[in-house]
């Protein structure tokens, strides 16, 4: 989401407007960078729960207390009225999910050996401000242990709002928002003709994804029948504004287009004003625009509002002046930085992308939705097009591998970037996924004690 006080204001009168908005993403080749974001979950190291905003029970480990030790590595305060929910340095930030998900939001990169090191550096850093707090971090799709009801909620007024107007619209949106960690990728398009087809690509491919990162199989401390239960807690979280929308195949579709759907379909969440949110939670932004909408009488509606709602949106694969791909569940540090590689390799360069539209031509949007509804229980073994997304994926992972091979990113010992895909290779070629490796360990070593998750994938 934009900061506070970051929006533009800017009176907004007009479709194009906003299509100019998202078009203004577009970059030359050359300047094509690497965008990674991931989450984790906070624990106490002596029972394991989530540790709060503001130190309780005389407990030290409070979320707090990590962002200040965080903060003496650099970064400026990002406050939510009176509270700090977060660190900005440069294009990079530290931020807070609504039940303390620790989140990066890594800076624009051109290489994944930087990819890489950024994610070293940090955890180097979490580690260190948690020393002294007996707290620890774990990249999990969903927590494995806690109740709902056991999740803190962070003090951020746009989390208030989707708090009590989650519910209302899908049955596992609160789930979503506490219990949920993912890692995602920020790239880059050149025009609308290159955003269609990236989006088109990651879009069918984003089930393969979601399979290969299956990182959430336990629930209250018992395995939960899902290789990825964060993916399945999306399927009825709020359907109008998740999911692959078929808008997204239609012939015509780009930025005006895409504009058109976000402000006719999904329903707003709110509008920031003076330092506040105003709760205008299922409200129409067109009704808006017209001022047809009571809360926000004699309110101008603005290019910031518009940037504001398109953060809102949450799309498996989310078109913004980037495309963020949304599939995958946070998990292991090398897994993660394969979740940017996979998608560099693919969407980076020409010759990849011409072969990963061959084959998946013919794939259309019945089959992404088809794949996306069977994929977070069955992993590799969902159905794709008379065969199973085992059948791709290799070829897919190749693809990805001559991509890398082709941008010849060396670092400074002359290794190129196709490295960072070996854990995808593994995969492809029959090694469990992650959370086949962690019911492994539930069903042997482990002795059915699902507690033993967090010392083994803490960072």
């Amino acid at each position: 989401m934009s900061n506070p006080g970051d929006s533009d204001d800017t009176p907004l009168i007009s479709l194009r407007q906003m299509a100019e908005y998202l078009a203004a993403g577009c970059k030359p080749k050359d300047a094509f960078r690497i965008g990674t974001e991931h989450e984790k979950f906070g624990f106490r190291r002596p029972d394991l729960t989530a540790p709060p905003y503001l130190p309780a029970d005389g407990q030290p480990g409070s979320i707090r207390d990590v962002l200040a030790g965080l903060a003496r590595f650099g970064g400026e305060p990002i406050n939510d009225g009176p509270n700090t929910i977060g660190l900005k340095d440069g294009a990079a930030s530290v931020s807070l999910e609504p039940a303390g998900q620790l989140e990066l939001s890594g800076g624009p990169l051109e290489t994944l050996h930087e990819t890489r090191q950024e994610f070293e550096t940090h955890f180097e850093q979490v580690r260190a401000a948690c020393e002294g707090l007996d707290t620890g971090f774990a990249p999990l799709g969903f927590h494995p242990l806690a109740t709902r009801s056991a999740m803190p909620w962070m003090p951020k007024g746009r989390y208030a709002i989707m708090r009590r107007y989650m519910p209302l619209v899908g049955s596992m949106g609160l789930n979503m928002m506490t219990r949920t960690c993912t890692v995602q990728v920020n790239l880059d398009y050149a025009s609308e003709q290159d955003m269609r087809r990236k989006l088109r690509v990651s879009l069918l491919l984003q089930p393969l994804a979601t399979a290969l990162f299956a990182n959430s199989p336990f629930t209250e401390g018992k395995p939960n029948g899902f290789l990825s239960y964060r993916a399945h807690v999306w399927t009825d979280t709020d359907n109008q504004r998740s999911g692959i929308p078929p808008v997204m195949f239609e012939d015509g579709f780009g930025f005006e287009r895409y504009a058109a759907w976000l402000i006719e379909h999904v329903p707003m969440y709110f509008v920031y004003r003076d330092g506040g949110y105003i709760d205008v939670a299922g409200e129409s932004f067109t009704a808006y625009m017209a001022g047809r909408v009571p809360a926000l009488a004699g309110v101008t509606a603005t290019l910031g509002d518009f940037a504001d709602h398109v953060t809102t949106a949450f799309t498996d694969v989310r078109l913004k002046r980037f495309l963020e791909m949304r599939g995958a569940d946070a998990g292991r540090a090398d897994m993660m930085v394969a979740q940017s590689a996979l998608w560099v390799g693919l969407l980076y360069d020409d010759a990849a992308l011409s072969a990963a539209e061959s084959l998946l031509h013919g794939a259309g949007w019945e089959d992404a939705v088809t794949a996306r509804t069977a994929v977070p229980r069955q992993g590799l073994a969902a159905p794709w097009r008379g065969g199973t997304l085992r059948d791709i994926a290799a070829d897919v992972v190749a693809i990805a591998k001559d991509g890398l091979r082709a941008r010849r990113r060396l670092n400074a010992v002359g290794e190129d970037e196709q490295a960072y895909l070996d854990p995808l290779q593994a995969i492809a070629a029959g090694a469990p996924t992650q959370a086949e490796h962690w019911l492994q360990r539930y069903n042997g070593a482990w002795h059915g004690d699902a507690s033993r998750i967090f010392a083994e994938a803490a960072i």
